[in-house]
């Protein structure tokens, strides 16, 4: 188990809710699904799991992390 930190909030076009994290110990960010979208068809939208990210900062679902709606502090 590892500590990680709150980052924002987004919602994919899909309607899937993820929020996005940083591990502590790696310093890896990290996008997980928090709740799926009622018409999101992409199997790989799990609640509860990750979803990978890209280089340039978004998910391969378009998930922008300046887009965030809600940032923690």
């Amino acid at each position: 188990m590892s500590v990680v930190k709150l980052l924002g909030f987004g919602t994919l076009a899909c309607g899937c809710v993820v929020g996005r994290y940083r591990d502590m110990a790696s310093l890896r960010e990290v996008v997980y699904v928090e709740e799926k979208g009622p018409q999101c068809a992409s199997a790989a939208h799990r609640q509860n799991h990750t979803i990978s990210a890209l280089r340039d900062g978004r998910t391969a679902d378009g998930f922008q992390p300046a887009l965030a709606a809600v940032r923690a502090s």
